[in-house]
């Protein structure tokens, strides 16, 4: 008897025990093989290569013109070419500063990007909170049209555009490049979607208190909306100061030139190692905008992603 209701007390402990879980990895390489002596040296040596391969892609252009800058005319016509200077040359800095005028170049590029910024702000930022908030009639049609015109090449528009600019009479006039950078579906969007996510219930208190549409958006939506609209600035910053082809119709005045065309305009009198010197000192503003603002840019790719 002592045996029969042990066996069964061991059958009813075998029932309730958990049934082992197996589990499945839907994977190139299995955790097991990944944990093992090899599989780590391998998964290491295959992330060092293809970060290294990536890093080089990106950095070295950059490399290529900076080291450019410090060589002579001479050697940068060798073949094969030179990695390194052999005699660096950090006057052909100061010589291309002088002889494309970069100070005036920048100053104007600067005021123009500001002028940009502003009028998007101004655009984008209500039309995005309109949609968001105020929910007019069509709404979804007309964000659909905004971002239809995504999906047309710039170089289709670009002549319409630059004939409207002529009848307004706006040639080498800072509104030529303000007006078309006023409105962008994709700056639309992104705000948009991150006024979708700011919770409904701080809308309404603010319209219990007596706020209305615009002191709403002004205390309220923006306040809030500090990463993406940081995001925001920063593309609409670097799309004007990066541009070329738009800037290159409008402003022909030479005194009124972006750095961009500015340097383009002049490379034909100057030699090689200079032009790579002015190309080097066009780019640290905006390199150093994106050290500055790395971390805004960061929070504000993921801003709005996760609702809550």
């Amino acid at each position: 008897m002592i045996a029969i209701g042990a066996d069964v007390a061991a059958r009813r402990r075998r029932k309730r025990a958990p049934k082992p879980i197996h589990v499945q990895f839907r994977t190139i390489v299995s955790p097991h093989q990944l944990n093992s002596r090899w599989g780590r040296r391998i998964y290491w040596l295959v992330l060092v290569a293809v970060v290294v391969l990536f890093t080089l892609a990106f950095v070295f252009p950059l490399y290529w013109m900076i080291t450019g800058a410090m060589k002579t005319p001479e050697e940068i016509a060798e073949m094969p070419p030179t990695l390194f200077p052999e005699d660096p040359a950090f006057g052909n800095f100061f010589e291309a500063w002088e002889l494309f005028d970069i100070g005036t170049l920048l100053a104007n590029t600067a005021y123009y990007s500001l002028g940009a910024w502003l009028f998007c702000m101004a655009v984008d930022v209500t039309a995005a909170y309109a949609l968001s908030k105020l929910r007019p009639m069509f709404g979804n049609v007309i964000l659909g049209a905004m971002l239809a015109t995504l999906m047309i090449p710039p170089m289709v528009i670009l002549i319409p555009l630059y004939v409207t600019i002529v009848d307004l009479g706006l040639l080498n006039n800072p509104w030529g490049l303000w007006f078309p950078a006023a409105a962008n579906g994709f700056n639309i969007f992104l705000l948009k979607r991150f006024f979708d996510s700011i919770p409904r219930e701080l809308i309404e208190a603010a319209q219990i208190d007596g706020a209305g549409p615009l002191r709403v958006l002004w205390s309220v939506v923006l306040p809030v909306s500090r990463p993406i609209l940081g995001v925001v600035s920063i593309f609409t910053i670097v799309t004007a100061f990066k541009d070329f082809v738009l800037p290159l119709l409008v402003m022909t005045d030479s005194e009124k030139m972006t750095i961009s065309v500015g340097l383009s305009q002049t490379a034909g009198a100057v030699t090689q190692n200079q032009v790579m010197g002015g190309l080097v000192i066009a780019g640290i503003p905006m390199i150093i905008v994106f050290f500055v603002f790395q971390r805004h840019i960061m929070a504000g790719l993921t801003a709005g992603s996760i609702k809550g």
